[in-house]
């Protein structure tokens, strides 16, 4: 699995997959600022966020809108949302609703707090945080 790699293995070619409209989105904890996540957002996601104040992404390898915890019970509450200076891409602060924010456990059978739970060595291997 490529989450409990630790073999370097990016996929530069994932942008030019996704057949939908979308924008990238950030997303931050609103306390520590740790970054948690980069996902892809679109209209109808966006749009369901801001109302009902729970992160609802969209799903590039399935195509589809998820909101973030419905199955896994991890959910992210927005804080507040920003937008970079060419408005094509976003910045969610959100408030931890669970363990972590990543889909991934660690060894201890624990969500991950963050999706950038490895690091890159010198010798592009990847090192768990954790």
């Amino acid at each position: 699995m490529l989450e409990n790699t630790s073999q370097l293995r990016l996929d530069f070619k994932k942008v030019s997959k996704i057949r939908h409209d979308v924008i990238p989105v950030v997303i931050q904890d609103f306390f520590t600022k740790e970054v948690l996540i980069l996902a892809y957002t679109h209209q109808d996601a966006f749009e369901k966020t801001l109302k009902t104040k729970t992160v609802v992404l969209f799903s590039t390898s399935k195509g589809k809108t998820w909101e973030k915890g419905k199955s896994s019970g991890q959910y992210l509450e927005l804080m507040e949302a920003r937008v970079n200076c060419e408005q094509n891409s976003l910045l969610y602060l959100v408030r931890l609703k669970g363990q972590g924010a990543c889909h991934t456990k660690t060894k201890e059978g624990l969500y991950n707090t963050s999706c950038f739970y490895r690091r890159i060595e010198d010798d592009l291997n990847l090192k768990f945080l954790s």
